[in-house]
């Protein structure tokens, strides 16, 4: 049965070490910046991000604005026009604490309604957009991940699990022809118990059986240029995905996957111009769950423990029946 090697006020006095540790950590391995952000943004200008699933943002009217407007699911857009306007440079970028509501979002132990991130965005060349340069950011994430494990560690001697550094990188497709009686979750469930710190990588389009292994937005990441980040938890037996990452589009794939997601008509749009016309930096980004972090980190059941939320009267009932400490 599981029992929290943490009380609540320890865990909230571990959740602020793990949360600066690795901001601390991220923003000097990629020169970024900390900048505010919205929580609605205007509902008709393509800024906020559909998560693959059209028209699926909270969406609602502001009397005195005379426009409607939607919360935020991701900031992808958003961060690279805003690196645009803001005036950075190649090398440069910036991160910021997203709070967003993801009304379609299951409900489990590593979901919630709720969704806090640190999302991400960091300016490169043309030359940088390859599969090497992508690997190479994902392993600066996961050895930020490493010290600010070790860090609370040491601070709360009960906790007693690692972050495997070495990261296994593997496409979706070879996941796929690796594991193919197998449904696209179970693969990553598979692939991450056997290499614990596994990168999928090429997110989007479809296998050569005609499967995608994952909804993906056709307009904010290259979907050859991406992937999802997973750590194995001994405490849930299964894997948690901490991050969803990539190198933007540019014009030749922005037109390709709207193509491919029969989304042309939308192009009129402002984001999406600015990518055509070459307007917006080339950059890689994505967004990093502070409250899974928190639970691989701190090595808990269920991100209730964690986060503060609203759950189903299930939930409730379960988390009254094991004991569970929820926020």
């Amino acid at each position: 049965m599981y029992i929290s090697k943490l009380t609540m006020k320890e865990t909230q006095k571990a959740i602020k070490v793990v949360k600066d540790s690795f901001e601390n950590i991220l923003a000097r391995a990629f020169n970024l910046d900390r900048v505010s952000a919205p929580i609605i943004v205007e509902a008709n200008k393509a800024i906020n991000d559909d998560l693959g699933i059209k028209d699926s943002a909270l969406k609602f009217n502001i009397v005195n604005l005379g426009y409607p407007v939607e919360v935020v699911q991701s900031l992808a857009k958003w961060k690279r026009m805003a690196l645009f306007k803001y005036g950075y440079q190649v090398y440069e970028g910036i991160y910021t604490d997203m709070n967003a509501i993801r009304q379609h979002d299951e409900i489990d132990n590593t979901h919630s309604l709720y969704v806090d991130q640190w999302d991400w965005e960091f300016i490169i060349k043309e030359n940088d957009r390859t599969l090497d340069f992508l690997m190479l950011a994902v392993k600066k994430i996961v050895k930020a991940l490493v010290k600010a494990k070790s860090k609370v560690n040491k601070m709360f001697p009960v906790l007693k699990e690692t972050i495997k550094e070495e990261v296994y990188f593997i496409s979706s497709e070879e996941l796929f022809q690796k594991y193919p009686h197998l449904t696209a979750q179970k693969r990553e469930r598979e692939i991450t118990k056997k290499h614990r710190t596994v990168f999928v990588m090429q997110i989007g389009e479809s296998n050569l059986k005609g499967e995608k292994h994952d909804l993906r937005a056709p307009d904010y990441d290259d979907w050859k240029l991406n992937g999802d980040l997973l750590l194995w938890s001994d405490v849930l037996q299964e894997e948690i995905e901490l991050s969803s990452m990539g190198i933007r589009v540019d014009k030749k794939s922005l037109l390709k996957q709207m193509k491919t997601a029969e989304r042309l008509d939308e192009l009129n749009k402002e984001y999406y111009q600015q990518v055509i016309k070459g307007e917006l930096p080339l950059t890689i980004g994505g967004g990093i769950g502070q409250s899974r972090m928190c639970m691989i980190l701190l090595e808990k059941y269920h991100i209730a423990e964690v986060q503060a939320s609203v759950w189903r009267k299930q939930d409730l009932e379960l988390f009254k029946k094991i004991k569970l400490n929820y926020l």
